[in-house]
């Protein structure tokens, strides 16, 4: 198997995340993180919201509806360009992103290029292919009570979409936050919470999903400065990925997006790549957005976007840089550098190197032998004592004492504490390092 496939595998077994709807057969691009993987999920999104937001004093944090006004994505354009290049198959009807299934193509190749590169159908191997369709990716409901028998104009009148980004719940609170708060510009509003995009065929794991995890910044500056601006929000991105998050430099990859294949609210985009299993994939993105989410507001509203510089006195529409990444993608980055095999044979072990920080659990406890009383009651209580301490701990008495090792390096736990009985006579406890497999003794008050 692939280094994906093993991860993929890994994830199910231990519990971190399982087919969407598995019990009924799945369905494609969704996924449901188990025990173990919410918890890493909430951890890395702590850590991203104490660097980005607790941690400086220009951040303020919102939480926008999902569901938002129809107007809102006609004043951003994603009702008109949010698509993607569709093609089908006349042989067997199967459905593709052009741009995916052939090679060194972005999302605005055209049907006589697709056509040029006689590429065959992934499903069935044919060459026989419809025109190139732009495809909108933004899942549409209704709101309110729309019955079936309801004619077209009215259920038209109670369209909404599923938001296909984070972002413009943020500036549709600009006002909001403004007025409340009137920060010193530059300042951020940083937002975490679902997104849904209709994927045309997701793929690669949690890489390319329909409903995901965002964490996104829009950053408000004086226009005169926002080249300065971004090229500090650059670097913020690389101290967290790789300073906080532990993600290996080179690994990382900046791509300084060409304006053919940049979104169209973007004057400038670097997307940071990363080395994944199945090859380079796109881990986030830092965009330039000028004025065009606020002037669009403005003009869509009728409402003014501008800010008042409070020492000069100058007022302007703040410019926007943007670092937004998807926390299912920066996961399996995560996952990638964690996954480790070490040894053949019956002395193959499987390790998650996890930082500690995001590892689901700090310890695991657990009595030399199960069926000995007083080394269970010795172990139960250190469980209880570094569960309140800590809350990140767990128990462990299944099997031998060989398997528990085996099942919390492949869980990625840090250190496992075993008391025997040793531990009766001087409260010492044997404490095994995930990484190098090296025993100590130390004392239960040191722990």
């Amino acid at each position: 198997m692939s280094k994906l496939d093993n991860i993929v595998s890994l994830c199910k077994r231990r519990g971190f995340i399982f087919p969407g709807s598995d019990v009924y057969g799945g369905m494609a691009g969704t996924w449901d993180f188990g025990p173990l993987g919410v918890t890493v999920k909430k951890k890395i999104m702590d850590e991203w919201w104490k660097f980005f937001v607790e941690d400086r004093e220009d951040m303020y944090g919102v939480d926008a509806a999902i569901i938002m006004n129809p107007r809102t994505w006609v004043a951003s354009g994603h009702t008109a360009t949010f698509a993607d290049p569709l093609v089908e198959c006349k042989e067997c009807k199967s459905r593709f992103r052009a741009d995916k299934i052939t090679e060194g193509f972005s999302e605005s190749i055209t049907t006589e290029e697709f056509l040029n590169t006689h590429t065959k159908c992934p499903n069935c191997g044919k060459e026989n292919w419809g025109p190139i369709r732009k495809f909108n990716m933004m899942f549409e409901t209704h709101v309110g009570a729309v019955l079936p028998d309801d004619d077209k104009e009215i259920a038209d009148k109670n369209i909404a979409y599923l938001r296909p980004e984070t972002a413009q719940g943020i500036f549709t609170n600009f006002k909001n936050v403004v007025d409340a708060f009137y920060p010193d510009i530059p300042f951020g509003i940083a937002q975490q919470g679902k997104a849904f995009r209709n994927e045309i065929s997701p793929r690669d794991f949690i890489l390319r999903d329909r409903e995901c995890s965002q964490m996104e910044i829009e950053y408000f500056v004086n226009p005169k400065t926002w080249e300065e601006n971004f090229e500090k929000m650059r670097k913020l991105q690389h101290d967290f990925l790789e300073g906080v998050l532990g993600l290996p430099a080179k690994n990382l990859h900046e791509l300084d997006v060409p304006a053919a294949d940049r979104a169209h609210y973007s004057k400038r985009t670097i997307d940071f790549m990363f080395d994944y299993p199945n090859g380079e994939g796109e881990l986030m993105g830092l965009a330039y957005r000028t004025d065009f989410d606020l002037g669009n507001i403005a003009r869509e509203s009728g409402k003014s976007m501008e800010y008042r510089d409070k020492i000069t006195g100058e007022t302007f529409t703040p410019h926007v840089i943007e670092p937004s990444i998807g926390v299912e993608r920066l996961f399996l980055a995560i996952l990638s550098t964690a996954y480790t095999e070490e040894g053949k044979g019956d002395d193959k072990r499987i390790i998650l190197k996890l930082p500690e920080e995001l590892a689901p659990y700090k310890y695991c406890v657990s009595p030399l032998l199960k069926n000995k009383p007083e080394l269970v009651k010795k172990a139960q209580e250190v469980y209880k004592k570094l569960r309140k301490k800590y809350g990140n701990v767990t128990w462990d008495d299944s099997g031998n004492i060989g398997k528990r090792y085996k099942k919390q390096d492949e869980i990625g736990t840090p250190k496992c504490i075993v008391i025997d009985f040793d531990t009766l006579e001087d409260s010492t406890v044997t404490v095994r390092d995930r990484d190098t497999t090296k025993q100590t003794r130390v004392d239960i008050s040191k722990l």
